[in-house]
């Protein structure tokens, strides 16, 4: 495969925290790739640099060295406009504690990404109230998130990660403050959305169980992949 048949591609990935007079390396030399569509697992013990990963693969943060590809694209060559517009355009951020604006109502919350770019139009709102009824959320649509239940928060969450139909998903910890069945809920649908709409989900987790639903594991150790493995 060519560098441009992968959703996500990493080139020597390292990223150096200078501390005082040290350098702490956060990643060290990462190298993986990501097929469309691939719902990938990213596991390890705290600190192993699970969420620097996610963080350079979503652009939010800026690599030491090494490149990160997205569709064939080297992003860090990218100025931080074209890099913002990039971010928008085909990237999905789920996190742990939802970051869901709670004076404001469920499907202004879905929309937000939209909202940031400058415009909603009704297309827009139709496909959020569409994603809202597909994660079993319609009836919810007005009432504001902390009237909702944590799973359901979470999947307000996940709609709003795809209003704008990115071709990635990015998922930190998205079952961490869920209980076991909610937990399982969001990841079989993290899983649909791979199989069925050709979403690439990159989802951070410290639990296996939920990883042994990905087609690939990757295992982080103090920055560096340790294996790449199958479920079997």
């Amino acid at each position: 495969m060519g560098q441009n048949d992968y959703s996500i591609k990493t080139i020597n990935l390292t990223k150096i925290y200078n501390e005082k007079a040290t350098k702490v390396y956060a990643l060290q030399n990462v190298n993986i790739e990501v097929s469309r569509g691939e719902f990938v697992a990213v596991c390890g013990p705290s600190g192993s640099g699970k969420s620097t990963l996610l963080n350079l693969l979503g652009t939010l943060d800026r690599p030491t060295s090494g490149k990160v590809l997205i569709d064939g694209i080297d992003v860090y060559k990218l100025s931080d406009d074209k890099l913002a517009e990039l971010r928008n355009r085909k990237i999905g951020f789920i996190f742990q504690s939802y970051n869901l604006i709670n004076r404001t109502t469920v499907l202004r919350n879905v929309l937000l990404p939209a909202i940031i770019k400058g415009s909603v139009s009704k297309d827009q709102i139709k496909r959020a109230f569409d994603l809202l009824e597909k994660l079993g959320l319609k009836d919810k649509a007005y009432r504001k998130p902390l009237a909702l239940s944590g799973g359901e928060q979470q999947r307000v969450a996940i709609a709003r990660a795809l209003i704008n139909n990115p071709s990635v998903i990015l998922a930190d910890e998205p079952t961490g403050n869920l209980d076991s069945k909610s937990g399982h809920e969001v990841v079989e649908y993290l899983k649909y959305l791979s199989k069925e709409q050709n979403v690439t989900v990159v989802m951070v987790t410290h639990n296996l169980e939920l990883a042994m639903k990905s087609d690939k594991v990757i295992n982080l150790r103090d920055g560096r992949v340790e294996k790449i493995w199958v479920p079997a």
